[in-house]
């Protein structure tokens, strides 16, 4: 997959179908839409192209900056997992966002990439302001001689799937319903730092690690099980996300992992850490053999859980 900055590098190509958002999450109905493209493209022997945006467009004529679902690089990950021919990351500016719709897509589309057919998420809105959705997609097509595809949401219990509500879920620990808006768990990675060693004291050493851009979202305090990529191993373990109440009366958030049966050294080391279970939330306990009383059982609770996810 080539992941190009300007649509030079991505070549021009008139046998070309495209898609255009943002795709933070890339959750099950982004999926729906790349999907529709790879399937287009290998009917017609076309070349496969995503634009998407980087910042976030919200964070240049929004209230403020996006909790992410996905970094750039993990949205990237995630779209090649389509096998799709090349992604366009175009600069998202103030000046950028001024352009018309019909300015962009003759700019970037018809003349920079490109393109036979476009396919868009049925709440695809573009242009300066937010000028235009679908419907003058369509009339655009036809003006410029391409066609359009409309994908329908994707619904899940009568949700419609999109990054708002994936958002409001994590923010809540709702991680299992995350997973099934996104297909997949959801995951952060981050660089091990050194704690104060307070775990390791009370028989549950941990893994402070540091998640290094403020724009990614962290799911709500509490305590998780998680499966953890640490090197080319993939363990399990419980991670805890708060100020640790029991021994602080301060606001700062830590997130501390605790890897079952792991003793190495890994300091310095990223880390991704995919969520699968809130198992409660962040409680200030009376004394310490209270606390170790209560991670004694959650542990129990997670290898309870691990076993049913293991004979599945």
């Amino acid at each position: 997959m080539i992941v190009a900055r300007s649509a030079r590098d991505v070549g021009f190509e008139p046998n070309t179908v495209v898609t255009v958002g943002t795709f933070d999450g890339v959750h099950a109905g982004h999926r729906s839409i790349i999907d529709e493209v790879i399937r287009q493209a290998r009917a017609n022997a076309s070349r496969s192209v995503v634009v998407t945006f980087d910042p976030h467009p919200r964070t240049v004529v929004g209230r403020g900056p996006v909790q992410l679902l996905t970094t750039l690089s993990e949205r990237l990950d995630l779209i090649g997992q389509h096998n799709v021919d090349a992604v366009l990351v175009l600069e998202f500016t103030y000046g950028f966002s001024r352009q018309t719709s019909r300015e962009f897509y003759e700019r970037y589309i018809i003349k920079g990439t490109g393109v036979r057919e476009v396919i868009i998420g049925y709440d695809h809105m573009f242009g300066r302001n937010r000028e235009a959705g679908t419907r003058e997609l369509q009339q655009l097509g036809r003006e410029l001689g391409f066609t359009t595809t409309i994908v329908d949401p994707v619904t899940i219990d009568g949700d419609v799937v999109n990054s708002s509500k994936i958002r409001e879920m994590l923010l809540e620990g709702n991680v299992e319903r995350t997973q099934r808006f996104l297909r997949r768990p959801y995951a952060l990675e981050g660089t091990v730092i050194h704690g104060d060693g307070r775990g390791a004291r009370i028989g549950f050493p941990t893994a402070n690690v540091e998640v290094p851009s403020e724009e990614k979202l962290v799911p709500a305090n509490g305590v998780y099980l998680v499966l953890v990529d640490v090197g080319s191993r993939k363990l399990y373990g419980m991670l805890n996300i708060g100020i640790r109440p029991t021994f602080n009366a301060g606001t700062q958030r830590v997130i501390e992992a605790h890897v079952f049966d792991f003793t190495d050294d890994i300091y310095g080391q990223r880390l991704q850490i995919q969520f699968l279970k809130r198992l409660r939330a962040e409680k200030k306990f009376g004394s310490v053999e209270a606390l170790v009383q209560q991670l004694h059982h959650d542990r129990s609770e997670s290898l309870k859980h691990i076993s049913a996810l293991q004979t599945k």
